[in-house]
């Protein structure tokens, strides 16, 4: 073992002493420092003896050594320290560096314990830097960085200030530069080292080595000499690793802040109350050592940097030096800094009081470094400790930042570009832009600092205005705006990076249009750039609260309308006073407008609240009494109190004004002072007195001064007539002049400038901001010492106010505000700079500005501002003139499908901008490939023209001629406006070579965009969410629209994308398909009405193939959604004049119903309305086609159409309907009839499967019995009623159709359907059908009827209907009555209550005016009874018989109406009628005319009473019968019914033939006409013939209902009448006479022809009579004989035709008359 190592024995610190001292006894003087060499001597031997075994001494301060020992081996090192000599001081610092490295030294360092060996050395090392060594100084930094870097010593207070003192020196006086960083990196490595610990509040922390190149960033670059930064960075590493030894966790024990000794001259420039506020502070809690020794050296630093600050110290280069070295020691202690300076009182309190004074005073240097470190200074506050510094940053943000950034014409390049930087930083930074607006531009009291950075960035973007005079050079104005763009963008980014941070967008969809009370996530603020936690997030709590947006968003409405009254107070002071009543601002009573002026002197202009006060309207005057009644004057000397009065406004210049306030002010200081003068008026001239005094001591403008004798002499006489004292007037006199009175704003600059600088450098005069945009320039504004001493009389006032709160928001909503204060000028910078300049970074940075913009607008849904910034980018792409494209405008392209794909969800009406650019940008690429273009095929042109427009000319070919013959590419080149529909359309003129080639370059440069970035959009639709793909469809249907309605380029480009995004977006969920289908329904609907035909055809193709696809999916049951897929072809079907799409139609829906007819569920709806709306078209090809399909479809598909919903049977039916009506073919006309009895039986076997019933519903089938009980269920009815009733109405109305064959098919199908499946139906339901399908078929029937029998013999001007649509032929109105008979009978049981509706259509019959009709009425009645017999009830066939009756006697009045008209007939004879026709030639035709419509109506006359007397004989013939068939069942009062039926018929035949004019004039026209007469004689013999039998009938069977009704009575009448009428025929005149006793002797002349034929006619009544008056028994006859005695001897005088009357007389007389004479 060598010598050296065994210097100092065994122990620890021997180690580590023995070689110092060894070296430093080598390189001692012996003489001059023989005490020194001795004393190494015995330090050594004293190590030699020492070990490290013996028990620890905690009071000694090296390890392993007594006290004793260890102040003995540490002497020698002390003297080595204090000689002063090099060589020996070296070895002692390397000793020094050692000992504290190697861990070995123990204790604490403190200049209260100046007597430790410990404190001794380390002042003894700080001394050390006199020798003047560059050795020396290296190890002296070395040896004090280990002392402090020693985790085992605390060097605190008055000796941890020399040590840095120390270092300070070094650097100051340094011998060369690499010392001096050396010193500089030390220091700032010292600083970490306390802070850190500090932070901690413990010795073993890791500690941070310091970067020496961070440290040179913004000064002393120039002392780098090479390597200096590499070896600094080395010595600093160096002593920091070799740092051992555990530390002593008992030196940061807590000690009381009032034991700390602190000099009181440091006081020196801290006002005496901040001291006091410091110990109180601290006495408030017990602080430790360590934190105690970090806020001495962060107070000291502070002063340090603002201790030469005096203007006059500028030049005094190594004292600036050392203002900038503590300034970038606070640069580094607060870049470092943790939560303790947000958390612990007394360090937040030592930032607001120290360094935010520093702040204040240096911003009035010039010196650029200086400004750097401030601003870097402040970014560190900003960042990590805004929370707790509100009120201080709203003063130093437009101190430092905004006063540079707002000086746009003469800045200093370096200030502003530092100024930008930071901006940039904070931009960057989206948690400090939020908080910044939340609590600045959203508080009252606090400038709009977010406000005026964009403003203030939009004018250094815009750059000097025109005109004016700039010192910028052009390329650092260009410089400014680009780094300005660079903040916007960033300030932009940073929004829309912490809105998706809360929203999380990434993870879930945000809704539409959220308002403010969106909950957002938890508050999440990004990490800073040193990867510190931003102060907000880990404290919170300290001075902070959790906003909501709502109350922010109504602060800071309060703050614009309250600064819009300010303003216009400053400008027209009454008006802007109700301005801020009318919007409560203020109170509308005087005392609370003059607390309101009184409080806010700083943004109220101060002469404007002079002028108001002075005012002599009732309000103001009020205002200013009140104003002046506000100030105490108590106790305060004259002079005092209007120096206190004057200091919130300036007296107006009006002497009456400045009068009124003056005399107010003299009454209320008399008031508060009633002892102080005799009366108010002494006060009120000495006031006045006074202001002149004041205005001539100190207006530079007056020359000759007013002297103190003269004020006095001025003041005489006014108390009352007598003087004031002399004394006191002089004592005023040199107060005012010494002192002159002005407001408190008021400072040296001029007047006019005075009441706009404190609050421009607060930003207090941001009223202008708000309400415009516009602001005055400024000079930087430096800050004197009237404005620190302001300013911090501003910091004590806010700090105890509730505005300094700070507030921390979550709530995405409150970027509304933000947007609105900063979209328009980030608008406006972006789209200028993007306009001005095609400097590639420069028109990226704005196009990632409009990015992020759209991004932040459109989440957010600002409709306005978002649409603003997408039609700025649309207009920027220049698609609307290619050929003056530039690469910045491709990259305006590619934002906007950024844009389209990253923003997508929530453009909503801007995707409207954006597919417009595609579908441009499409045709730009179509125009390239030389393609024809669409309108090619399109146009409306002829064959010959789409032939020249097809040839487009490519883009070789164009580059060889150089000119352009397509219409549509010479339109693109001309260029139009962007909002033009087509591109120049409005434009003509030649196109030069010269746009050719621009036009060509430019369709080279969009070759950047693919078709797959193009289609990207369009697939990525996919992704939308469900309102964005609706506003999505919607923005597409417009676009195609225009370009399908394009009068010179129809283009069909979006049309297809429209079928793409259907079927890309098909799988969503039917909701949200259903919002997007009723958007590209309405744009089919439209297009597919287009007048161009080729458009509408490509349309309804497009939308085939879209109905293709989407029936290829399944539809769930009780969906409607194929049914309003398809609507769209109805719609067009309609309302479409196009036969060829109407085809078209047609023909789709045939090839997508046959060939997915398995799918078509909903669907069949809207295909039956268009096969509905086919079978009534003009066109007899589109009738058959529809019908083809819709047979096919019945035939072989018909389970499929009600597979799913049962409705579709009712569409069915009505579309078969439909069918029937054709008139193109009678054979589909029959089939469609065919095909609806089909549906019936499906119906009726239950073929509605979908229909979900129980299983007895679907078999319950009711059953009629022979007894007629029917046993029905009505459930199947209740299901199926309303499928039924379409069905069997259709083809009830189809009865009445024109065409024979339709309406007997339609009757028959119809009453079979009925018979087959009427058991299926209830009876409420039967008596529905009853009424609403079965009687409105006889409608036509049971009206009267006025048809003759011959056609021509009718007559026009008397028939009351003819031959019509709606008239029945006598075979369908035969089997229409029987059907009806047949159904009724049927189903007698469930229709027995409808009889009489029954009896109504077959008596409607009988009613008729045609035979043919009546004989079908008749059988059937008589069928009917016939059928039901004894099932009728007596009431029952009383409606019968009463029926038969009304139709017999109804048909009466109008029946002799009729004859009536023949009363106005002359008929001629027939000699006349000849001639009339032989002369008609030669008279005209008015007269033959006459006669012949005489002629017709005579014979219509006759052929309707043919008709008439037909019908009632039917009607008695049928009466009479059914009365012999059920006699039996019949009542007498039924029969007393018939009764009066058959005798009014004979009756009536009686008097039809009693008409002996009419009879004669019908027989005249019968002959002319050659018609056989009427047969009105045997419809009078069969009546009473009918009538006689029946009575006869009655008597004889029916004895009892004779006697009762004297039956006998009326047949002897009846007798009577046929014998008075056989007499009246012979012309007999003795028929009229009961008496004989007087005869008269007449001539008999023999009866002509036509009497004996009418005789013979009448003859077999005649004797039908006599027989029925023989027939009588002796007691009726004798009783009867008086009364038709007469008639019988009358008889026997006549002339009869047959030889049987006179047998019948002989017989009566012989065997009646005879008899009873004799008796």
């Amino acid at each position: 073992m060598s010598a050296s190592q065994t210097l100092g024995g065994p122990s620890r610190c021997g180690r580590v002493l023995g070689p110092s001292l060894d070296k430093i006894i080598k390189n001692a003087a012996w003489r001059k420092h023989s005490n020194l060499v001795s004393s190494c001597k015995s330090a050594l031997d004293k190590l030699e003896t020492l070990s490290d075994a013996g028990l620890p001494d905690p009071t000694s301060p090296l390890l392993g050594l007594s006290s004793s020992d260890a102040e003995f081996v540490l002497n020698p090192i002390l003297l080595a320290l204090d000689s002063n000599y090099a060589k020996v001081a070296d070895p002692a610092l390397e000793c020094v560096s050692k000992l504290f490295s190697a861990g070995v030294v123990r204790g604490e360092i403190d200049g209260n314990n100046s007597d430790s060996i410990l404190y001794k050395i380390v002042e003894s090392v700080c001394k050390v830097d006199g020798i003047g060594e560059e050795s020396v100084e290296l190890a002296l930094l070395r040896a004090l960085l280990a002392a402090v870097r020693c985790p085992c010593v605390l060097i605190r207070g008055d000796c941890l200030l020399q040590v840095v003192r120390s270092c300070f020196n070094v650097y100051l006086g340094g011998l060369n530069g690499t010392n001096q960083i050396c010193a500089k990196s030390v220091l700032a490595q010292i600083m970490l080292i306390v802070f850190t610990r500090a932070e901690e509040d413990s010795m073993d922390v890791t500690i941070r080595t310091v970067s020496v190149s961070e440290l040179l960033e913004f000064t002393d670059k120039n002392l780098n000499e090479g390597s200096s930064i590499y070896f600094c960075q080395n010595f600093v590493s160096e002593v920091m690793s070799a740092s051992e030894g555990v530390p002593d966790l008992a030196l940061s024990q807590p000690v009381a802040v009032l034991q700390n000794g602190e000099s009181k001259g440091e006081e020196e420039e801290i006002v005496e109350e901040e001291a006091k506020n410091v110990v109180e502070l601290g006495a408030a809690g017990v602080s430790s050592k360590i934190r105690e020794d970090g806020f001495v050296v962060f107070k000291n630093l502070c002063k340090l940097s603002m201790k030469f600050s005096s203007q006059e110290n500028l030049d005094d280069h190594i004292l600036l030096r050392g203002k900038i070295l503590s300034l970038e020691l606070l640069k580094v202690i607060m870049d470092n800094g943790g939560s303790i300076w947000r958390s612990n009182e007394r360090f937040l309190y030592a930032v607001k009081q120290f360094l935010c004074l520093s702040l204040l005073k240096n911003s009035a240097l010039s010196v650029m470094s200086i400004f750097e470190l401030q601003c870097s200074v402040f970014m560190s506050l900003l960042t990590k400790n805004r929370s707790g510094l509100k009120a201080e940053i709203g003063i130093f943000f437009p101190m430092l930042i905004l006063r540079v950034l707002e000086n746009v014409l003469q800045p200093s390049f370096v200030q502003k570009m530092t100024v930008l930087n930071m901006l940039e930083k904070i931009a960057g930074d989206s948690q400090i832009i939020i908080d910044i607006f939340v609590n600045y531009d959203c508080d009252v009291d606090s400038p709009n600092i977010f406000e005026r950075i964009v403003n203030g960035l939009l004018k250094t973007a815009q750059g000097p205005p025109p005109g004016s005079t700039t010192t910028l050079s052009a390329v650092q104005d260009i410089t400014f705006r680009h780094e300005s763009v660079k903040c916007l963008v960033g300030i932009i980014k940073s929004m829309g990076d912490w809105m998706d941070q809360q929203l999380k967008i990434g993870d879930s969809d945000l809704p539409k249009g959220f308002e403010s009370d969106t909950s957002a996530e938890s508050h999440l603020a990004p990490l800073a750039e040193d990867g510190a936690v931003p102060d907000c997030d880990l404290h919170p709590e300290i001075n902070s609260e959790l906003s909501d947006a709502a109350a922010l968003e109504q602060r800071r409405a309060y703050k614009i309308e309250l600064q819009k009254g300010v303003q216009l107070f400053n400008k027209k002071p009454s008006k802007g006073i109700e301005f801020l009543i009318r919007t409560q601002k203020v109170g509308n009573s005087p005392e609370e407008v003059a607390a309101f002026l009184k409080k806010n002197t700083s943004i109220l202009n101060e002469t404007m609240i002079g002028d108001y006060l002075g005012e002599r309207e009732e309000f103001a005057l009020r205002v200013m009494h009140s104003y002046v009644d506000s100030f105490n004057f108590k106790s305060m000397d004259f002079g005092e109190a209007i120096r206190f009065f004057l200091s919130g406004f300036r007296l107006p210049g009006e002497a009456q004004k400045i009068d009124r306030i003056m005399e107010k002010f003299a009454e209320r200081y008399c008031k508060c002072n009633p002892n102080s003068f005799t009366s108010a008026d002494t006060a009120y001239v000495l006031a006045y007195s006074v202001i002149m005094l004041n205005t001539d001591a100190h207006n530079n403008m007056v020359k000759d001064k007013m002297t103190k004798s003269d004020f006095i002499r001025n003041n005489r006489g006014i108390d009352d007539g007598k003087d004031l004292p002399e004394e006191y007037l002089g004592a005023l006199y040199d107060q005012i002049v010494k002192n002159e009175i002005k407001m408190n704003a008021d400072s040296s600059v001029p007047q006019s400038k005075q009441a706009n600088s404190l609050n421009k450098l607060l930003g207090l005069d941001g009223i202008l901001n708000l309400v415009s945009w516009k602001q005055t320039e400024e000079k930087p504004l430096g800050a004197t010492g009237l404005l620190i001493r302001h300013i911090q009389e501003q910091f004590k006032a806010k700090s105890g106010k509730s505005e300094s709160v700070y507030h921390a928001v979550s709530d995405v909503a409150i970027l509304r505000c933000m947007v609105e204060v900063c979209w328009g000028p980030m608008l406006a910078a972006f789209s200028v700079t993007l306009d001005q300049s095609d400097d590639r970074l420069t028109t990226t940075q704005c196009i990632l500005g409009f990015r992020y913009a759209v991004h932040v607008t459109a989440v957010m849904g600002m409709q306005t501002q978002r649409d603003a910034f997408v039609t700025s980018v649309a207009k920027f792409t220049f698609l609307h003139c290619a050929a003056d494209m530039k690469q910045k405008n491709v990259d305006a392209v590619k934002a906007i499908i950024s844009i389209a794909i990253e923003d997508g969800n929530h453009l909503q009406e801007a995707w409207e901008h954006i597919l417009t650019c595609l579908s441009r940008i499409e045709h730009l690429q179509l125009l390239g490939e030389g393609a024809a273009t669409d309108a090619s095929f399109l146009s409306l042109s002829n064959t010959e023209t789409d032939e020249k427009m097809a040839k487009s000319v490519g883009l070789p070919s164009l580059m060889k001629k150089g000119t352009l013959q397509n219409p549509a590419v010479m339109a693109v080149v001309r260029g139009g406006s962007y909002d033009s529909t087509t591109v120049g359309v409005n434009s003509s003129g030649l196109v030069t070579s010269e746009q050719i080639n621009h036009f060509i370059a430019n369709l080279n440069l969009l070759d950047q965009i693919g078709n797959f970035e193009l289609n990207h959009v369009f697939a990525h639709s996919q992704r939308l969410n469900s309102e964005a793909i609706v506003a999505f469809v919607k923005a597409l249907c417009k676009v195609s629209m225009s370009e399908l309605q394009s009068p010179t380029d129809p283009r069909v480009f979006s049309l297809i994308k429209l079928v793409e995004i259907a079927h890309y977006n098909m799988n969503r969920i039917r909701l949200v398909w259903s919002r997007m289908w009723n958007v590209l329904s309405d744009f089919f609907v439209s297009v597919g009405l287009s007048e161009n035909l080729s458009v509408s055809i490509f349309v309804m193709d497009s939308l085939r193939q879209l109905a293709m696809k989407f029936l290829e999916r399944e539809e769930l049951a009780n969906y409607n959604f194929q049914n309003e897929f398809l609507r769209p072809f109805v719609i067009i079907m309609q309302k479409s004049n196009s036969s060829e799409i109407r085809e078209l139609i047609v023909r789709c829906i045939s090839q997508m119903v046959l060939s997915r007819v398995t799918n078509v569920k909903s669907g069949w709806k809207s295909v039956f309305m268009v096969f509905t709306i086919a079978a009534a078209d003009e066109r007899k090809n589109i009738v058959f086609l529809a019908f083809e399909t819709m047979e096919k479809v019945v035939r072989e598909y018909f389970p499929h159409i009600t597979e799913t919903d049962a409705t579709t049977f009712t569409d069915c039916v009505r579309c078969l309907i439909k069918f029937t009506n054709s008139r193109f073919n009678n054979d589909a006309s029959l089939n469609a009839i065919a095909f609806l009895r089909f549906c019936a039986l499906k119906l009726a076997e239950g073929g509605l499967v979908c229909t979900d019933k129980s299983s007895d519903n679907g078999s319950s089938v009711s059953v009629i019995n022979n007894n007629g009980s029917d046993v029905q269920s009505s459930a199947y009815i209740d299901d199926h009623g309303s499928y039924w009733l379409p069905l069997l109405t259709g083809l009830s109305k189809l009865t009445s159709d024109s065409r024979l064959d339709i309406r007997k098919s339609s009757v028959e199908v119809l009453f079979n359907i009925l018979k087959d499946h009427g058991h299926l139906f209830s009876r409420p339901f039967w008596i529905n059908i009853f009424s609403s399908v079965v009687l409105p078929i006889f409608n036509g029937v049971c009206g009267e009827r006025d048809m003759p029998i011959n056609d021509e013999q009718d007559s026009p001007t008397l028939r009351s209907s003819h031959l019509d649509g709606n008239t029945w032929d006598i075979e369908t109105s035969s089997v229409a009555a029987q059907c009806l008979v047949d159904l009724y009978l049927r189903f007698y049981s469930v229709l027995r209550p409808q009889l009489p509706d029954v009896l109504s259509v077959l008596t409607g019959y009988l009613r008729s005016s045609i035979q043919g009709p009546a004989s079908i009425g008749v059988a059937a009645i008589s069928r009917l009874t016939g059928e039901l017999g004894s099932k009728l009830s007596e009431e029952e066939w009383r409606e019968i018989f009463i029926a038969i009756k009304e139709a017999a006697v109804t048909m009466l009045p109008g029946f002799m109406k009729l004859l009536g008209t023949m009363d106005d007939i002359e008929v001629p004879d027939n000699s006349q009628s000849r001639t009339s026709t032989d002369t008609s030639s030669d008279h005209g035709f008015t007269n033959d005319d006459l006669e012949d419509a005489n002629m017709h109506t005579v014979a219509y006359v006759v052929s309707r009473m043919k008709s008439h007397i037909a019908i009632q004989l039917l009607i008695m013939q049928v009466i009479i019968d059914m009365y012999k068939a059920n006699q039996q069942l019949l009542s007498a009062a039924n029969i007393s019914i018939i009764v009066e039926t058959v005798s009014s018929i004979a009756s009536h035949a009686q008097q039809l033939n009693s008409e002996t004019t009419l009879r004669k004039k019908i027989q005249k026209a019968c002959s002319i006409l050659e018609l056989s007469d009427p047969p009105l004689v045997h419809f009078e013999n069969v009546a009473y013939q009918k009538y006689l039998d029946f009575l006869q009938d009655l008597i004889q069977n029916n004895p009892s209902f004779a006697e009762k009704t004297n039956l006998e009575s009326q047949l002897v009448a009846v007798c009577e009448e046929i014998l008075q009428i056989y007499l009246n025929c012979t012309d007999n005149q003795y028929a009229m006479q009961k008496s004989i006793e007087k005869p008269t002797l007449r001539w008999v002349l023999p009866l002509g022809s036509a009497k004996r034929e009418e005789l013979a006619a009448r003859t077999s009544l005649l004797v039908s009579a006599l027989r029925v008056l023989s027939g009588l028994e002796k007691d009726s006859f004798r009783k009867y004989i008086p009364s038709f005695f007469h008639l019988l001897v009358a008889l026997i005088r006549c002339e009869h035709s047959s030889g049987e009357v006179q047998r019948v007389l002989s017989n009566l007389f012989e065997s009646y008359i005879g008899p009873m004479i004799i008796q």
